[in-house]
């Protein structure tokens, strides 16, 4: 070999060498906060995944959630460190089995927002989720600048004339007030302080960036009568919209990100309220009123262009709800049945079995077997759904960064 050619062989090798030995990590990591309650923990079971296949608008999205072999997806790019959805800590790369661990794997929104999220950025991305079912924001994630949460007058009448000791119930609130506020930013500050724990290629010369904030949560505020008396009224809800202002507000403060871009997930549980059926219509000034306060920060001039509402109702599968509807009113019958002619449990359950056949249609029984895991407030617990707004939380964050896929 010539000198010069034996050079250049050297230094190709020497290049090749020094390429081999960058990290992984090119761009600073992409941290993406979600949190929230129990509908972010997430109770969609892996089972109803082939729930997504059989409607064509949704089958595009199953392609992406699994591989080839049908086994779930394991991101390449994006890492998890989860707080709340079991008993301690989950953290890996994303994949199912990150949401809800009862009677699991199950997904939250954090699997397809995880998926879609790396099709919009070719940096490492991690996700760390804080949520924990059966939590208001008008208590448990309350945050400081909202003050004190205070009982109105007509709780307090209540406490009195039930002979409650009122004192020893505002002590307790104030107790529980802003407790999961505080451990969702201690858990973030954790997980920050130490990234390598949980994405062991970091770089810390690349550094990180808070990218943006997913909020999904709101069944216990929409159901808590006493702190909202007048729910069912137009503004019935104003005070959700303040505190969530004030949310944002205090979660860039204390995370030190004054313009981390912040997506608000608006509770759909029962889907669009102008398709409601005709036993859900007492539900329906209500459900309205609370969507519209959930949505209605991001009107705020303060928040125009970084805060952004996806409406979660347009995710929810109509197809079931009518074939859920059916079914419920089959079992109504069956019972009615077995009640008049004093049927035995096990000639009940024949006389159930018979009616469905007869009432039910073949894709009707094989959407409600594939496509139910949970009970409605966790939007019935189809993969199809929470898969639905995990990828809409995703595209709404990826517009608000003015961010376009790099793959097809």
């Amino acid at each position: 070999m010539k000198p010069t050619r034996l050079l250049t062989h050297r230094v190709l090798l020497l290049l090749t060498s020094l390429i081999l030995a960058v990290p992984l990590q090119a761009k600073p990591l992409q941290v993406f906060i979600l949190a929230g309650q129990s509908n972010m923990v997430g109770h969609a079971k892996v089972t109803t995944f082939e729930h997504i296949g059989m409607d064509p608008a949704t089958k595009p999205m199953l392609a992406e959630m699994q591989n080839p072999d049908g086994k779930p997806k394991v991101c390449k790019r994006v890492w998890i460190s989860s707080l709340g959805s079991a008993d301690t800590e989950q953290t890996g790369k994303l994949t199912t089995g990150f949401g809800a661990s009862q009677n699991g794997p199950k997904i939250g929104p954090e699997f397809t927002f995880g998926i879609y999220m790396e099709q919009f950025t070719d940096a490492p991305i991690l996700l760390i989720k804080t949520a924990w079912g059966g939590k208001s924001l008008n208590t448990d994630f309350r945050p400081p600048s909202a003050g004190p949460y205070v009982f109105n007058e007509t709780q307090l009448a209540g406490f009195q004339k039930q002979g409650k000791d009122i004192e020893a119930i505002k002590a307790a609130k104030a107790k529980e007030t802003g407790v999961n506020y505080r451990l969702m930013v201690e858990h973030v500050k954790s997980v920050l302080g130490d990234i390598k724990r949980i994405v062991p290629s970091y770089a810390a010369a690349e550094g990180y960036e808070l990218a943006g904030f997913v909020w999904f949560q709101g069944w216990n505020d929409l159901v808590d009568g006493g702190t909202y008396a007048k729910r069912d009224k137009p503004g019935g809800y104003d005070a959700y919209s303040t505190a969530m202002a004030h949310f944002i507000r205090d979660v860039r403060k204390d995370l030190n990100a004054p313009k981390m871009p912040f997506v608000i997930g608006v509770l759909g549980v029962g889907g669009p309220t102008d398709k409601y059926g005709p036993d859900q219509q007492r539900y329906k000034a209500t459900h309205q009123i609370f969507r519209d306060a959930m949505a209605a920060p991001a009107q705020l001039p303060e928040f125009k262009g970084n805060v952004a509402a996806v409406r979660t109702e347009n995710y929810w599968d109509l197809e079931l709800t009518a074939a859920k509807a059916k079914d419920n009113a089959i079992k109504q019958k069956a019972r009615k049945l077995a009640a008049e002619d004093k049927l035995k449990p096990a000639e009940e359950k024949t006389t159930l079995e018979k009616l469905r056949l007869d009432g039910l249609s073949e894709r009707e029984r094989l959407v409600l077997e594939k496509g139910i895991s949970n009970l409605e407030f966790h939007y019935l617990g189809p993969a199809k759904i929470l898969g639905g707004i995990g990828k809409g939380l995703a595209e709404a964050m990826a517009e608000l960064k003015q961010l376009k896929k790099t793959k097809p």
